[in-house]
């Protein structure tokens, strides 16, 4: 073989693999795109279906895998519950997460809150299931911001006044809304 024809030979080669390299580079690039649409609908739809979470107000983006969670959000726990969410989709390398939050109450002092919330409840809810005058089974309590809400039966206006004074009367108790009904 001659030289040119060798030299040809060559040439048409190299073409061919980097033809076929340059191509499977497109379809590798093709697949990545695809992969990272589907990936920011998966982050939406499942934002979306969260009921804590206002969706509306978070926005995704995601290239290579990696997504890029931005917007607004309540608190660091919407934060936090966003960016969890969003790691645990298969297929997901790494979570960026710039969400903002537009409620700057610490993680801590919401669950310091809620603590507190739950002890007082507690302590109003065994006070009056200990109480021989009052029907405690019959009283639903909750709490919120140290306001406790009693609700339910009792027998008696009495009944009813004893129970909100044991519930006024109990450590970290701020109010009392007494939604308790008499039934005779």
């Amino acid at each position: 073989m001659s030289l040119i024809k060798k030299t040809l030979s060559s040439m048409a080669i190299a073409m061919l693999v980097s033809s076929a390299a340059i191509a499977e580079e497109n379809s590798n690039q093709k697949n990545s795109a695809m992969n990272d649409m589907w990936l920011d609908g998966k982050a939406e739809t499942v934002l979306l279906l969260n009921k804590n979470l206002n969706s509306f107000t978070i926005d995704t983006k995601v290239n290579n895998g990696i997504v890029t969670l931005s917007g607004e959000v309540d608190s660091e726990i919407d934060k936090r519950l966003a960016g969890e969410l969003v790691s645990g989709i298969k297929g997901v390398k790494s979570v960026k997460n710039e969400l903002t939050v537009t409620n700057k109450k610490s993680i801590s002092d919401t669950i310091s809150s809620e603590y507190t919330d739950a002890k007082i409840a507690t302590v109003v809810k065994t006070r009056l299931l200990l109480d021989q005058e009052i029907p405690g089974t019959k009283i639903d309590v909750s709490a919120q911001g140290g306001t406790i809400t009693l609700k339910g039966s009792v027998k008696s206006s009495a009944q009813k006044d004893l129970a909100q004074a044991i519930a006024e009367n109990t450590e970290d108790v701020k109010k009392v809304v007494n939604n308790l009904t008499v039934v005779k």
